[in-house]
């Protein structure tokens, strides 16, 4: 029973393979669609702005996917050496930060907006957005710079492995911010994210009708926010703290290499992130939903064109008496 538990190392690496791939083909045509609708969208809110970043912070990810692909592919060798070893875990764990980072700046956005409509953090402009984004990647990329100061590239006469979670007997202490990092920045983020559900749904429950469309708009838009965040970034953070614990108070080899494997497999969970989240424009955004549908369809948007101009013309006819 003990040699079939340890036998297991093939399925994550496989895992990871079907995960990488599958983002890629789902993925990457994804994100170069809700680019196209990005830059049809001709007034620019905030939320329209924070989503835009989540663009930018996908296509890091699949910039990166392909060569661990081919690591995976190649038994977890790495082949492109030192520095791009490092560059390429820099660029991952940025966009793991920048898309947590924005998933819940969309959905504190959300929260504000329908639960205190009349404060001034409501009325955030296109500008202030702009400079929280900004702040955002500043800050994102100044915490992960430990990963470009730290050798992850380790040469053996099996395979040569590029990775940041690796059994070292003395962890680098650069990687303790990344450590740290990687379980705080989905703790924190995810509280704020089933906060924001429940006071949203708390509001529905005492808004009168009129308003109650917009605020299940919001808890609609903030659920599947919140379903995205803990599917794909939930099962590393779990399987990470259970190795840890393991690796430190366990002395069977055979636990080691099962929980060490299921973090590959919660790791693969990751990178789905990307698949996912066009999902989460068309929720979240009423604008890019109708962007998206008048560009699928131009006939509709004629359509729509000439009803309002039908509505302008009887106003102004009715106004004229």
């Amino acid at each position: 029973m003990e040699n079939q538990t340890c036998s297991k190392s093939q399925v994550a690496n496989s895992f990871l393979q079907f995960v990488m791939i599958l983002d890629l083909v789902v993925g990457l045509p994804g994100t170069i669609i809700a680019l196209w609708i990005f830059c049809k969208i001709k007034k620019w809110k905030p939320h329209i702005i924070f989503l835009f970043n989540l663009v930018l912070a996908d296509f890091l990810l699949l910039a990166s996917v392909p060569f661990r692909i081919d690591a995976h592919i190649q038994g977890g060798s790495w082949r492109f050496g030192s520095f791009w070893c490092r560059v390429n875990l820099y660029m991952l764990s940025v966009n793991r930060s920048a898309s947590i980072a924005f998933l819940t700046t969309v959905a504190l956005n959300r929260y504000v907006k329908v639960v205190y409509p009349r404060h001034c953090i409501s009325e955030l402009s296109s500008v202030a957005a702009s400079r929280i984004s900004a702040l955002i990647w500043v800050v994102v990329i100044a915490f992960r710079i430990p990963l470009l100061t730290t050798n992850l590239f380790h040469e053996s006469a099996k395979v040569n492995v590029c990775r940041s979670f690796d059994n070292y007997k003395v962890i680098p202490k650069p990687l303790y911010v990344h450590y740290v990092l990687y379980i705080f920045e989905f703790i924190l983020p995810w509280l704020v994210l089933l906060f924001c559900s429940i006071r949203i749904t708390c509001s529905l429950q005492r808004q009168r009708i009129g308003s109650q469309e917009i605020l299940r708009k919001a808890i609609r838009a903030v659920m599947v926010i919140t379903t995205v965040f803990t599917l794909c970034f939930m099962p590393g953070v779990v399987t990470g703290l259970g190795s840890v614990y393991i690796n430190m108070y366990s002395n069977e080899d055979c636990k080691h290499t099962s929980w060490n494997q299921a973090f590959m497999i919660g790791i693969g969970f990751t990178y789905l992130h990307s698949a996912l989240d066009p999902v989460i424009y068309f929720f979240s955004s009423s604008t890019f939903t109708q962007t998206f549908k008048n560009s699928v369809n131009p006939k509709r948007k004629r359509k729509e064109q000439r009803s309002a101009l039908k509505v302008c013309t009887v106003t102004g006819t009715h106004s004229a008496f």
